[in-house]
This record gives C-alpha cells, sequence and structure tokens, in this order.
C-alpha cells in the first residue's frame, strides 16, 4: 500500500498543504533570533522519485530570510516532502529505506521501475548507515522513541517506526512523515516538535 501511496499525486498535493501550513506558522513567528519579520527566499528542490504532473511550486522548498540588516539569517520551515538536503524527495526515501527491512525481491523491483531506474548501492547503503548511526544518536530520536507505546526497534528503521503508529498504511505512513520533521531543518526544528498536524 505505501509503495502505491508515494505514486499518488493527491499524496503530495497533501503534503505540500502540510508544508504550506508549517510555512505560514513560521513566517508568523518571525524571525527566531530578532523578531522581526521574515521574507520569502524559497528555493528550488530536486524531485527525483516523485510521480509526474505535480502540482506548480511543489519543487519550491519553503524557505524565509530575515530583512534586518546586521541579523539577515535564512530560516527554512520542517518538511514532510524534502528530507534534509537529500535528492530524493522524503516519502520516496523513508518507504525505500523502511522496504529494506522485509520488501521482496519483486516489489522491489517493481518500485525501482516506478522511480525508472535503480537507486545506486551506495545512495541505499548511506540511507541505512545515516538511519542505524546518525539518526538513533541524535537529540530528536532519544526524546522521541520514549513516546510510543510499543518499542520502536533500531535495527528496523524506519519500517519501525511507521509500525510504530496506528490505522492503516496510508495514516501511518503520513504519520512518520510528520513525526520526522525536526530532521529536516536546522533552523526552526522546535516548531517541528509540537503535535502531529492533520
Amino acid at each position: 500500500m505505501m509503495h502505491r501511496l508515494v505514486g499518488q499525486v493527491a499524496f503530495y498535493v497533501l503534503l505540500l498543504q502540510i508544508d504550506q501550513e508549517l510555512a505560514e506558522e513560521v513566517r508568523l513567528e518571525g524571525c527566531p533570533w530578532c523578531g522581526m519579520a521574515l521574507h520569502r527566499a524559497n528555493y528550488t528542490r530536486s524531485l527525483r522519485g516523485a510521480p509526474a504532473g505535480l502540482p506548480d511550486g511543489f519543487e519550491k522548498r519553503f524557505s524565509f530570510c530575515c530583512g534586518t540588516e546586521g541579523c539577515r539569517r535564512r530560516v527554512t520551515p520542517p518538511s514532510v516532502r524534502f528530507f534534509g538536503r537529500r535528492w530524493y524527495v522524503a516519502p520516496v526515501m523513508v518507504l525505500i529505506s523502511a522496504l529494506q527491512h522485509g520488501a521482496t525481491p519483486r516489489r522491489l523491483d517493481a518500485i525501482q521501475r516506478w522511480l525508472e531506474g535503480p537507486i545506486p548501492r551506495r545512495t541505499l547503503d548511506r540511507w541505512r548507515r545515516w538511519w542505524r548511526d546518525a539518526f538513533t544518536a541524535s537529540p530528536f530520536w532519544k526524546g522521541l522513541r520514549g513516546r510510543f507505546g510499543r518499542p520502536v526497534a533500531e535495527s528496523r528503521l524506519p519500517l519501525s517506526l511507521i509500525d510504530a503508529f496506528d490505522g492503516d498504511e496510508s495514516t501511518r505512513f503520513e504519520s512518520t512523515l510528520k513525526i520526522l520533521r525536526p530532521v529536516t531543518t536546522a533552523s526552526c526544528a522546535h516548531l517541528a516538535m509540537g503535535p502531529t498536524r492533520r
């Protein structure tokens, strides 16, 4: 089910709406360093792995810049569409990482075809190392892992994180993208730690 979800334009429209709401929250708060107004400073991101037919503007990573002389810092809101600086869109990166823990070779082959070519082995290895080493050592994960009613196996991340949520696969996958928002930015991760939205 999850692999079908990441191929549906409607799912990406929902993610765009969530990111728009997050960006508006950040803009209304003003600069976290000086409190002054923020000005739009979006930039273009890769849409590798995303389906064709996405809405105009989906490729824009919402971001702001403080307009005050002497501050001028960039503020990039958390995102459910983009995962840090990775080339692949967040749903694909999380899905492919999760499928390395139990997907059948046939399903992985089907997804690779849908992605119009295989993801390089070194990219998959880098993702696996990140989940296993950097993510599990992060203060974010150390603060989050105790909030689940059932244990989340670190050796099976992110699949075990998806499985920690209730609901159907679509709901669990969306909840996982939402809860991972703090690791998608460094400039205002404090906003992403609030209650899961939508």
